[in-house]
C-alpha cells in the first residue's frame, strides 16, 4: 500500500498524536533523496534504513522520512520465515537516523554523530513487505555535542512505535 493512499490526518485512537500533521505535506515527494542523506550520515548499503526526508522544518527540529518494506530487505527471510516482520531494532535505528540527519543538518561540521541511548520504546504494530514505514522525529534537547529526540512509526494512520532517543559526536 503507498504511503500517499493511507495516511489520514486523524489521530489513533488509544494511540499518542503524530509529531507531525501529515495531511498538508506532500508525501509523494523527498526533499532529501537517499543520495542526498548519504551527504550527512555515514551509513551505506544494507544499513541506511532511510528512503528519503520527505519534510523537515526550517530549523530542522522536526522531520519525516520513508522507509519502504521491501520483499528483499535484509531481515525478510530469517524474521520470521513465512511471516516476516520488521524487527523493532531496525525500525528504531530508522527513526535514529532520521534524528542524526536533522543533528548533522544544523552544525558546521560533519563529525560522526552516534546513537548511544533508547529510553522508552514502545511497539504496536507490525511492519511488513509491502508497507510504507513513515518515521517522525521531534528534537528535545540539543547541543552542538549531544542530542535527544523522540521518534516515532507510523503505516497510514497506524501507529507502530515510538522511542526517546539519544546520540552524541564521536
Amino acid at each position: 500500500m503507498s504511503t500517499a493512499d493511507t495516511v489520514q490526518s486523524r489521530p489513533l485512537r488509544n494511540g499518542p498524536e503524530p509529531f507531525v500533521d501529515v495531511s498538508s505535506i506532500d508525501l509523494g515527494s523527498m526533499m532529501l533523496s537517499r543520495e542526498a542523506l548519504m551527504e550527512r550520515l555515514p551509513h551505506r548499503g544494507l544499513m541506511l534504513f532511510l528512503d528519503g526526508v520527505i519534510w523537515h522544518d526550517p530549523e530542522f527540529r522536526r522531520g519525516v522520512a520513508l522507509k519502504r518494506v521491501q520483499d528483499d530487505d535484509f531481515w525478510v527471510e530469517g524474521h520470521f520465515p513465512g511471516r516476516p516482520m520488521m524487527p523493532g531494532v531496525v525500525m528504531v535505528e530508522a527513526g535514529a537516523q532520521l534524528a542524526s540527519f536533522l543533528t548533522q543538518a544544523r552544525r558546521d561540521d560533519n563529525r560522526l554523530v552516534a546513537f548511544v541511548r533508547i529510553e522508552n520504546a514502545v511497539f504496536r504494530g507490525q511492519v511488513t513487505p509491502g508497507d510504507d514505514l513513515l518515521l517522525h522525529a521531534r528534537e528535545v534537547k540539543f547541543n552542538p555535542r549531544r542530542f535527544v529526540s523522540d521518534v516515532q512509526g507510523w503505516v497510514g494512520d497506524r501507529f507502530i512505535f515510538e522511542a526517546r532517543i539519544a546520540g552524541m559526536t564521536i
